[in-house]
């Protein structure tokens, strides 16, 4: 049994065309923000570093949204469903930034150990 469709499903229309020269424009934009990280992580700015990064990582991730993945071209509702992914991306980041600063920080293994065993040693020396 054979079914034929003879209704078209809108399979001939072509898609959102870019051009080459977008594409190399692109490209050449990736591979600057690409040098710039390797050259940000050559400077220490701290806990700044990691912001940084993560600046020039989005702005890379934008760049392959809008034009690799065609998302400049999507309707509305779509982009609704391609950013409520990065707000919780930005919600748990701000998050570990907010809690970070105030969390005690645990001693290196095996140093709660020599905390309490050099007092008793210190006892023993005297005895």
């Amino acid at each position: 049994m054979s079914h034929s469709h003879s209704h078209s499903h809108g399979h001939d229309e072509v898609g959102h065309v870019v051009s080459e020269k977008t594409f190399a424009k692109i490209l050449v934009a990736l591979l600057v923000l690409t040098v710039i990280t390797v050259a940000a992580a050559q400077v220490d700015l701290g806990k700044w570093n990691i912001v940084g990064a993560l600046v020039i990582a989005s702005v890379k991730a934008t760049l392959v949204i809008l034009v690799f993945m065609h998302g400049m071209y999507e309707n509305k509702i779509l982009w609704v469903y391609i950013l409520i992914p990065f707000i919780l991306l930005a919600i748990m980041i701000g998050g570990i930034f907010t809690d970070d600063p105030f969390r005690d920080r645990p001693l290196p293994f095996g140093a709660e150990q020599a905390k309490v065993a050099a007092p008793q040693a210190a006892k023993s020396a005297h005895h």
